[in-house]
């Protein structure tokens, strides 16, 4: 017989992601990437009725960020992809978050709500063939792109979890 063990640590990490993590996205997810692996980028409808495409980016390091309008630790991490959205957009970065909400119309509210501004599009069937969502919320990815192959990135950075401002600001080293 195999007893489960239960410490406070584990019981927290439980109860934190099925806060997080609604159960019908639980047992959809992925690991994060791998540092160095590669993913192929597609073409995102865009909450604002726009087509977000690898090929129109001038950006050489796009920031991949999953989240939700519901998720607490998103909307605390959100207000830092916008500044760093708004600081950077010039600078050779992009932004590409994707909304794991299950109505659209949620996710565009929150937006328009916080007066956010970056590329934002929802996580369709097609989207996550290319761009799966890794476990947990929120998730950020940064890609290195090539010039040659616009499509495809490389994994340069991959965090999941609410992550600190500093360590918002250390995404800069990647531009």
């Amino acid at each position: 017989m195999t007893l489960a063990v239960f410490s406070r640590r584990n019981l927290l990490q439980t109860s934190a992601l099925a806060l997080v993590v609604p159960a019908w996205a639980q047992g959809t997810e992925s690991p994060l990437p791998k540092l160095g692996s590669k993913l192929q980028l597609p073409d995102v409808k865009l909450l604002n009725g726009e087509v977000w495409t690898p090929e129109k980016q001038a950006a050489r390091t796009l920031v991949v960020y999953w989240w939700a309008s519901w998720c607490p630790f998103c909307a605390v991490q959100s207000p830092h992809i916008e500044a760093l959205w708004r600081a950077q957009k010039g600078n050779s970065l992009q932004v590409l978050a994707l909304s794991i909400d299950k109505q659209e119309t949620a996710a565009s509210a929150y937006m328009k709500s916080k007066g956010y501004s970056f590329p934002a599009g929802m996580v369709t069937t097609d989207v996550a063939k290319m761009l799966p969502k890794p476990k947990g919320l929120p998730v950020v990815v940064v890609l290195k792109i090539d010039k040659m192959k616009r499509r495809e990135g490389t994994v340069v950075f991959a965090e999941g979890g609410e992550m600190f401002p500093e360590d918002m600001e250390g995404l800069k080293k990647y531009i």
